[in-house]
């Protein structure tokens, strides 16, 4: 039997800087990227990293975002030089993202700098975007990452710096959070889930006949019975009360 299986890569970058509206700034570059892989659910522990050697300066408001300095980066790889690896390992997947475009346009300049058939990321994979399922879950609400991990009580407070790859893990737990109403929700890797599954079938008999079962008390009884009196008032019809034996 074949089993549907649905690959997605929770994605978060970090850049030399933005605008004021924290969004793409032209000329500004990719200088970290961040992304953990979910199959079907499951945190496999596949993430991506790596830090890139920008070629430019760094904003001051940016470094006092993510606190990545010209100086750490000197000796990291460029764009072209990890460009084939992200590429194979984003195939195949969903993209989950926070604020989508803002990463995807900084991608997609990447990209297009190296002039090769990538131009839009967008028309290559399906992108969620988790800023926007913020806002219809919590609208007039602030959605970043860290008030939606105090209100998930993932985390209590905010972070000193931002990084994409503890950013990425960190949107993987909201997601889960945010999207409970669709499955189960699981931040344990496949083999840990695979193993606990495991444990779950071995201990399966003690489960058998071990439900509690609570009686109503007297006191509530009565509260029932005098709520359904007050609902036959006025010839109103009480369905409950037609069914009692």
């Amino acid at each position: 039997m074949k089993l549907n299986v649905t690959r997605q890569i929770v994605l978060d970058t970090e850049t030399t800087g933005i605008n004021n509206n924290g969004i793409f700034y032209k000329n500004h570059r990719i200088i970290e990227i961040g992304a953990v892989e979910i199959i079907n659910r499951h945190i496999t522990g596949n993430n991506f990293h790596t830090y890139i050697q920008p070629d430019r300066s760094i904003d001051d408001q940016a470094f006092a975002i993510h606190g990545i300095s010209q100086d750490f980066l000197k000796n990291k790889p460029r764009f072209s030089d990890i460009s084939e690896k992200f590429i194979s390992y984003l195939n195949n997947s969903e993209l989950i993202i926070h604020n989508a475009h803002f990463d995807i346009s900084f991608i997609t300049y990447e990209f297009n700098l190296l002039n090769i058939n990538v131009k839009n990321i967008v028309s290559l994979y399906k992108v969620i975007d988790t800023l926007e399922l913020a806002r219809k879950l919590f609208p007039g609400k602030k959605n970043t990452l860290d008030a939606l991990s105090i209100r998930y009580n993932i985390i209590k407070n905010n972070r000193p710096v931002h990084s994409a790859l503890l950013d990425a893990k960190l949107l993987a737990k909201i997601y889960f959070y945010m999207t409970s109403f669709q499955e189960s929700i699981n931040f344990e890797s496949y083999d840990e889930q695979k193993n606990s599954n495991m444990s779950i079938v071995k201990n399966n008999k003690f489960q058998k006949n071990s439900l509690y079962i609570r009686l109503a008390t007297v006191d509530e009884v009565k509260c029932h019975e005098k709520y359904l009196q007050y609902m036959t008032l006025n010839n109103n019809k009480c369905l409950w009360k037609k069914y009692e034996m």
